[in-house]
């Protein structure tokens, strides 16, 4: 595990310099496209698996009031069942450097020119793996889960007890 953490310190250090320059001047976004893809992916595809219907599709940025949207993924069936999981999906695009390095540091490894290429690749993937604003309140939607989830615990808890 040592070995997958210092192999992401590159990237997580990329992902910092990248994160300083895009507050510079939309220009600097082109760094990010690469995170901005796989978040927008992670929504329409666990989307699609779970019936809320994807219906648009965008890593276009465009300025929203003062701030910007990178990208945007719209949903026809957005309900109670699929939305927090189409919602927070983001969170799945960690898997994507954690694989990459498992994958490198298995055995003897070394930091070579593919690896400064999947530097620059990783790098935006830790910037885009947390969900907006926008999803958090759409995940909302989903607190029926909750209830399920605590009657289910409390269940469980008295049934391992008798």
């Amino acid at each position: 595990m040592a070995d997958i953490l210092l192999y992401l310190v590159p990237s997580l250090a990329l992902a910092f310099l990248i994160w300083l320059v895009t507050s510079l001047h939309p220009l600097f976004f082109v760094f990010s496209a690469a995170g901005t893809l796989c978040h927008e992916l992670a929504h329409f595809s666990v989307g699609l698996l779970l019936g809320a219907e994807p219906t648009g599709f965008s890593i276009i940025p465009r300025r929203t009031g003062r701030t910007w949207e990178l990208g945007s993924v719209t949903f026809a069936n957005l309900r109670w069942y699929n939305a927090a999981p189409a919602a927070l999906a983001p969170f799945l695009v960690l898997l994507v450097p954690l694989a990459v390095a498992w994958w490198r540091t298995r055995g003897a490894w070394h930091f070579g020119p593919a690896d400064l290429a999947l530097t620059l690749l990783l790098a935006p993937q830790f910037l885009s793996f947390w969900p907006s604003p926008v999803d958090w309140r759409l995940a909302v939607r989903s607190w029926p889960w909750l209830v399920i989830i605590v009657v289910a615990s409390i269940g469980f808890y008295f049934l391992k007890l008798g």
